[in-house]
């Protein structure tokens, strides 16, 4: 072959191209362009030497180079692509050729790092990567390289496939999928030697992440058995990087496939992911690094399958459940209890992983719900339920993130699961040594623990504790009418117990909202970080309890300082505005949930006091800010982090990325976390709700009655002609003074809109003192109650004139019957006249003379007789016939043996008896 044809040809075509890019971003002159001599000089002697040595030697000092130099890997991918890739075709017996090609070629896809030049310069290894992956002949040469002989050329196309990935994930993706068996060949290097085998691993692993037909070849070519098989030669969790990466495979392949978690439950079934997450009690210093990630890499896998995959799929569900089922058989809440609840010497990421799993495992599941209920856990003698182990968690830890992963197991427990939260509300009252701070909280009910903690704001100070234990209850009364009147029957001492006194627990959780926000408004400007989400999470409790309980409503509005307090939370600047949009929500539950009819503590009160106090324009500014502040916290929720190879050595020391996490926002990260999507939604229908609720009461009177005016009622002596016309000239009235009252009343909407429509500059145009406002409202209350009586009017005239076009229908129907009446009895009299003539015509014997009566009946008499007799004479025949048959059947009988006289006893006994009457009848007629 003419190698120097073929270099020359590629110096002057492709190369032109990137040595201008070169230009571009390395400059002119310099080092580059001796290295670049140097590279051409390299690939001339590999591509026209005759000499193998001195070939070998070349490709030796160019993969030197290409190593070290980034203008060198700008140069070969110019220049050397085509020469190297001829090596790897045409020169296959050179196996030290080919090694030296190979290794070049994964110099020259891998980055080098400066420190010279900006950041924003174009990486050399990226533009290799992506001249390499555009031809599919190239990935196919590539794979054609996996079944040679010798191991280097084996490892190093294995790693030169994992470069090309690194920078060209979806074209190689796409390409490996349009070459036959691509798929097949690589996994057939998972039964290869170690090194090659660890390295196909992880090519597997970039390949299949976000490739759907990609994962449903590895799977069918059996990968689930083969990562197992690899994860217990290396000790499952005990192993080594590859655990991880097998885990990290695994994970890629059930996360978005509901398909693919059945065939991994049917054909290997759990028992092999137990299997890694069996650790010894005690093993407090076994926890490595590299084991805590494995673990971790581990529990992702049973969150996925709890998840039961994509919730776009139609069957997640079922499957869902089915993975709950199959995963509670194997006892896996016995290690998640292990791991995340009875392991406190395990890492804090490693123990909330676990919570998690546990929540998941449980959630909306009723037999894995009971059999949480019911778990023991620690050692005897210090046994204890499972739910009071984990909400000691909730109130001693001191990491933000372990509160909400445990926070979530009693989420996912109260959820859809009313007989739970009925178990758990039932447990809550004083303990008779609730006073006593040194009692193990392990010796008293869950109960007591949680009510000792609710208190603990306004009795010790320890609103962190009050504010956590808040959260539990929320979800224990949560959709639950029957658990928020038991608790709300709760009472407590108050502070001064002398004065013999009790409060309800209602006010108490007030009571500790006030002082957690008394001390954060004292320390606005350095106050500590939990402070920041302690008043959102009890406002969350106070909202839940007063949703569909008026009873709570009634609870809350008997002490006016409880309102003024929250109308003080949703109107004041101190606070954020997720504080005072929550505030605003409580107020609105206050208004839309209220029955009572006590004057004062109704609804009307609370929209009042709203009204009054905080403006109704405001008032709905808060429900804006806060849907901004939610929005803002949900959208941080949605971007967790997957776990992989990369973020796995930062996943497993959470208390650094909670400081890193918590120093970027004001907004606490816990608020993301407790905040969902679903309690946002739930917020936003509430929002709804309220908007309408109270508008709706400013738009009625506040009491029923209405007086009519006297030109409604008819004078004595009018006609009812002139009455209706007297009443429609009041009516057009009435509309006039109507049309310009809903003119005027449209200007005021219009700028009611442009105040209030979300533009919080002009909340300052409002009314400078009560004066004014007392002034606009009362106005404003004018206008509602005049259009509230023009719409009476107009509703009394249209019954009035229907009812007036009912009575003169009525009195045309009536006269229509009258008239019908009267016609049908002039017919009557017409007839009865005409009967009664010829009566007398007939009395006074006239020509028509009378028939003989006596003379018809004996006529009569006489063909009857005829016909009666003709039919007896049929009936004696008859009867004749019917005899000679009896007579004959009778013999015949008898010849067979038969008792006639027995068979024929008792026939036609009961007929004889008329028989006979009728004789004697017959004989008495003749008589």
């Amino acid at each position: 072959m003419d190698r120097s044809i073929n270099f020359r040809g590629i110096a002057g075509s492709a190369g032109n191209i990137m040595q201008g890019m070169g230009k571009f971003v390395f400059g002119n002159e310099g080092p580059e362009s001796k290295e670049d001599s140097y590279v051409e000089r390299y690939l001339d002697r590999i591509s026209n030497g005759t000499i193998p040595d001195e070939r070998r030697s070349a490709m030796t000092e160019l993969q030197s180079l290409v190593a070290e130099s980034r203008s060198a890997q700008m140069s070969f991918g110019a220049m050397g692509f085509p020469i190297l890739l001829n090596v790897l075709k045409e020169d296959r017996e050179d196996v030290e050729l080919v090694r030296g090609a190979l290794e070049t070629f994964v110099s020259a896809l891998t980055p080098i790092e400066t420190t010279q030049g900006p950041k924003t310069e174009v990486q050399p290894a990226s533009v290799n990567s992506d001249l390499l992956s555009r031809e599919t002949e190239n990935i196919s040469l590539l794979l054609s390289l996996l079944s040679e002989e010798d191991f280097y050329v084996r490892y190093y196309t294995i790693q030169l496939l994992t470069a090309l990935l690194t920078n060209s994930l979806k074209r190689l993706q796409e390409a490996i999928l349009l070459i036959p068996r691509g798929i097949t060949v690589l996994m057939d290097m998972l039964m290869d030697r170690e090194v090659i085998r660890n390295e196909a691993l992880l090519l597997l692993t970039y390949l299949t992440r976000d490739a759907e037909e990609i994962q449903k070849i590895v799977v069918f070519e059996g990968v689930f058995e083969k990562i197992f098989s690899i994860i217990r030669e290396e000790g499952y969790s005990d192993g080594g990087v590859v655990v991880q990466d097998c885990l990290e495979l695994l994970n890629n392949l059930i996360r978005h496939s509901s398909s693919n978690q059945m065939l991994l439950k049917e054909t290997m079934g759990f028992d092999p992911l137990i299997a890694i997450l069996k650790i010894r009690r005690g093993s407090a210093f076994n926890f490595t690094q590299q084991k805590t990630v494995n673990l971790l890499g581990a529990l992702n896998t049973v969150e996925l399958l709890l998840t039961g995959g994509p919730s776009s799929e139609s069957g997640k569900d079922a499957n869902k459940n089915a993975n709950q089922a199959a995963l509670a058989q194997k006892n896996i809440l016995d290690h998640l209890l292990l791991l995340g609840v009875e392991s406190q010497w395990a890492p804090v990421a490693l123990r909330c992983m676990a919570l998690r799993c546990i929540g998941n495992l449980v959630l909306r599941n009723p037999q894995n719900l009971d059999s949480l209920a019911k778990k023991q856990v620690g050692e005897e003698p210090h046994v204890q339920p499972a739910l009071n182990a984990i909400l000691s968690i909730i109130l001693r830890t001191s990491i933000a993130q372990e509160f909400v992963a445990a926070d979530f197991v009693f989420k996912c427990f109260c959820e859809k699961n009313p007989n739970g939260q009925a178990l758990l509300a039932s447990t809550i009252a004083p303990h008779p040594n609730q006073g006593d701070t040194h009692r193990a909280a392990s010796d008293m009910p869950f109960g007591s623990v949680l009510l000792q903690a609710l208190v603990s704001g306004d009795v010790n100070g320890d609103m962190e504790a009050c504010c956590r234990a808040s959260s539990v209850l929320s979800h224990i009364i949560k959709d639950n009418l029957q658990s928020k009147d038991r608790v709300l029957q709760i009472q407590l001492e108050t502070p001064t117990p002398s004065l013999g006194r009790t409060e309800p627990l209602l006010h108490r959780i007030v009571t500790c909202l006030s002082i957690a926000a008394s001390a954060d408004g004292e320390n606005n400007q350095s106050s500590h970080l939990e402070e920041s989400y302690i008043q959102p999470v009890i406002l969350r409790l106070l909202i839940v309890w007063l949703v569909d309980c008026s009873n709570a409503v009634n609870c809350l509005l008997e002490s006016a300082v409880h309102l003024n307090y929250i109308i003080e939370l949703a109107s004041s600047k101190r606070y954020t505005a997720c504080v005072r949009g929550l505030a605003a929500v409580v107020l609105g539950a206050c208004v839309l949930y209220n029955a009572s009819r006590e004057k004062g503590c109704d609804a009307f009160a609370a929209a009042d006091a709203i009204s009054q106090k905080i403006g109704l324009t405001t008032y709905f500014l808060r429900f804006d800010e806060l849907r901004k502040s939610l929005a803002h916290s949900s959208s941080e929720q949605r971007h967790r982090k997957e776990l992989s190879r990369s973020s796995a050595n930062s996943m497993s020391d959470f208390q650094e990325i909670e400081e890193d996490e918590t120093n970027k926002d004001d907004q606490h990260p816990v608020l993301s976390e407790i905040f969902d999507s679903q309690f946002v939604n739930f917020l936003n229908k509430l929002e709804a709700d309220i908007r309408e609720n109270i508008m709706d009461i400013f738009s009625r009177t506040k009491t029923a009655t209405a007086v009519l005016p006297a030109e409604l009622e008819q004078k004595n002596g009018e006609v009812d002609g002139e009455y209706i016309k007297r009443l429609k000239s009041f009516v057009e009235k009435q509309c006039n003074e109507m049309q310009d009252l809903l003119a005027r009343n449209a200007m005021l909407a219009e700028e009611f809109v442009k105040t209030g429509g979300g533009n919080t500059a002009d909340t300052s145009q409002k009314p400078s003192s009560g004066r004014e406002r007392v002034q606009m409202e009362a106005l404003r209350q004018e206008l509602e109650g005049a259009k509230r009586q023009i719409e009476l009017l107009k509703t009394e005239k249209s019954q009035i004139e229907a009812e007036a076009n009912h009575q003169r229908n009525l009195a045309v129907k009536m006269e229509s019957d009258l008239k019908s009446l009267s016609d049908a009895y002039n017919s009557l009299e017409q007839a009865n006249y005409r009967l009664d003539t010829e009566v007398k015509t007939l009395r006074q014997g006239g020509s028509v003379p009378y028939p003989d009566v006596e003379a018809i009946k004996a006529q009569a008499k006489e063909e009857a007789e005829k016909d009666s007799e003709a039919e007896l004479n049929d009936l004696l025949v008859c009867l004749g016939q019917e005899q000679s048959k009896v007579e004959k059947l009778s013999a015949r009988l008898a010849e067979l043996g038969e008792d006639v006289d027995t068979l024929l006893q008792g026939i036609g006994d009961d007929t004889a008896i008329p028989d006979d009457d009728d004789e004697d009848e017959d004989e008495d007629d003749e008589q």
